[in-house]
């Protein structure tokens, strides 16, 4: 009887031992590529550094001020804290505090000042203070009543937790600090008490705590931060959510319409649909989870070709600023919220890394370059939250906004720029943006300094120098708009295969060895597909990355005749002090002339019309 007992207790230790080791290998990311961290990398091209800075000196104080002296967005914290007091604004109001901090501690990386991280922790403290004994925190129910929290799944309790918790990782990783960490993990405690396996069902009317919940698990290695976020994303899909919407509920409009892995087609909301094929990727790649990546695949192939705007935008209508059906794309009133531009890039960075096609490169740059950095005013501290491609010269920026998702999401997507240029695997650096920048790439050779010198997206010359020897593969993106170009290596013509869209350079390199990518630069009229009745007989110019507009500040006398043919030629001149420097397209006819600027750059100068698509004879 002993010796059973004891052949059982081995069994069952081994059994156990394989079932830590399984858990531990499902972890294993799917991921072929890492992104390189932009605290890896200071910016140093004219371009992208005038925005940054603009960022530091315009954007983060608006924020700041509007969040403390215009709205009572901080306000709230204080009344929660004290548990008296009304709520002011909207239920969700919490997030835009969360997402300016994260902006404010991604700007503390590459922009150490102790002021702001002082205003930071003021803020920290705020938070904490309004936090519910039980780890709760929210301040819209604080204030309006803890008996009706959790019974409205529209009510975006996760959505604001998701982004706090992202908050929280970003100041923890700039500043060591992990206060706000700590009042994060009582929240998932408390969300986890009540939701997950055997408990109650909940599906998030707002996406946005699955990816937070991964980065958590990042940061803490705990592994039921990582399930809980599977959990979730699993609850979609079944009817859940119609139990907990108050009356409010649409399943298309939610993402609740079937589970997740069999999605093809993107409805509803664009900015939660971002966020949750965000949220998929995630998991699929530290899970193993190959049913997400696939139907990733296929969804990518509905937005990018059959729902997505030449500027990389997404989501054409205002009544659920998302998706009606597909080529349904009109211009004028096209919604193209900020965010979901700023989705677009996160979602698309994701499935770069994954696949290694630059496919993914090409969606995200266009998305960057025009439906984000549109945006965002040339001084930095007025913002769009729609952004249409044809404006009758009413549609204007904004310093603020009553849902202000829009200047918040800016805010903290602008300093974390650096994170789209790099990435690496164990056989190759990957160089994905063309971003003037000094880098140290961590390889498993050690740290390899790397930098780029450019001028893009003006010209198309990009050189890439190596500061330490370095045996493996540089793999240089070659973009979907580069019909003619030129590689050297310490400037000797190469010939070197192309694999997914990347230029694969592999050799021994020495300190100092340079790459030479040299792109002609061409101006090229753009057709739509056929099926998008809004811009038939139409055509739109692009630029490399950019895509141009016509404003009638420019073209005061022949906005309503401007009009293109197969023999219109195009001049390029760079104007320096006109809209921070821009590349100005003059487009000549046979008897008019007219002259076009950046997309991202239009409504900075005196009121008027605009519009991308123009009239092809």
């Amino acid at each position: 009887m002993k010796n059973n007992l004891v052949v059982l207790l081995l069994l069952l230790l081994t059994l156990s031992a394989c079932q830590q080791k399984d858990t531990t290998e499902e972890n294993v990311s799917l991921k072929m590529i890492e992104a390189v961290d932009f605290s890896h990398v200071k910016i140093s091209d004219s371009f992208w550094s005038t925005i940054l800075q603009k960022h530091v000196t315009a954007t983060i104080p608006v924020c700041i001020d509007q969040i403390e002296n215009q709205t009572g967005r901080i306000q709230n914290f204080e009344n929660a804290a004290k548990k008296q007091g009304e709520h002011s604004g909207i239920y969700f109001d919490d997030s835009d505090v969360y997402k300016a901090l994260e902006g404010i501690a991604y700007t503390l990386v590459n922009n150490p000042d102790p002021v702001l991280e002082q205003k930071a922790d003021e803020w920290i403290d705020k938070f904490a203070a309004a936090q519910e004994p039980d780890g709760y925190i929210n301040t819209y129910y604080t204030l309006t009543g803890l008996e009706n929290r959790w019974t409205n799944m529209v009510k975006h309790e996760m959505y604001c937790a998701g982004h706090m918790i992202e908050a929280a990782v970003a100041y923890y990783q700039a500043t060591g600090k992990r206060k706000l960490l700590d009042v994060s993990e009582k929240m998932v405690a408390h969300m986890m008490s009540l939701f997950g396996p055997g408990k109650r069902h909940w599906v998030p009317g707002h996406e946005e705590i699955e990816l937070a919940l991964v980065k958590l698990y990042k940061v803490t290695g705990k592994q039921e931060y990582l399930d809980f976020s599977d959990w979730l994303l699993n609850e979609r899909g079944h009817g859940y959510g119609s139990t907990g919407g108050n009356g409010e509920w649409n399943a298309n409009y939610f993402q609740d319409n079937m589970p997740v892995k069999e999605m093809s087609s993107i409805t509803g909301h664009a900015v939660r649909s971002m966020y949750l094929y965000c949220g998929m990727a995630d998991v699929a790649a530290l899970k193993g989870d190959t049913a997400y990546i696939e139907a990733l695949h296929r969804l990518w192939d509905d937005v990018v070709l059959r729902n997505m705007y030449i500027t990389g935008g997404i989501g054409s209508s205002a009544d659920n600023e998302g998706f009606t059906e597909d080529y349904d794309l009109p211009n004028l009133e096209a919604y193209c919220e900020t965010c979901a531009s700023v989705g677009m890039v996160l979602w698309n960075w994701r499935m770069n890394q994954f696949t290694g096609n630059t496919k993914y490169i090409d969606v995200l740059e266009r998305s960057l370059y025009n439906g984000v950095l549109a945006g965002i005013s040339a001084e930095g501290d007025r913002f769009f939250y729609v952004n249409p491609l044809e404006s009758k010269g009413d549609h204007h920026r904004q310093a603020w906004y009553g849902c202000a998702c829009c200047p918040s999401q800016v805010s903290r997507f602008i300093p974390s720029i650096g994170n789209y240029i790099y990435g690496v695997s164990k056989q190759a650096i990957w160089v994905n943006l063309f971003i003037g920048n000094e880098a140290m790439i961590p390889t498993s050779q050690g740290d390899i300094p790397v930098s780029i010198q450019t001028n893009m997206p003006w010209n198309g010359n990009v050189k890439l120098t190596i500061g330490k020897n370095y045996n493996g593969e540089i793999r240089l993106r070659i973009p979907e708009w580069a019909n003619e170009y030129k590689l050297l290596v310490n400037g000797e013509n190469i010939n070197t295969p192309i694999d997914m869209g990347y230029a694969v350079i592999k050799r021994s390199w020495k300190a100092n060895d340079s790459v030479s990518l040299d792109i002609t630069m061409e101006t090229k009229m753009v057709a739509a597909d056929p099926r998008v009745k809004a811009d038939e007989g139409k055509r739109a110019i692009m630029r490399g990355p950019l895509v141009y507009c016509a404003e009638e500040v420019d073209n005061q006398q022949t906005y309503d005749k401007i009009s293109l043919n197969n023999k219109s030629q195009f001049a390029e001149t760079y104007k320096s002090t006109l809209l921070n420097g821009i590349e100005q397209i003059e487009v000549q006819n046979s008897n008019t002339s007219f002259s076009l600027i950046p997309y991202f750059a239009w409504d900075n100068r005196e009121a008027g019309r605009m519009k991308v698509w123009i009239d092809y004879n």
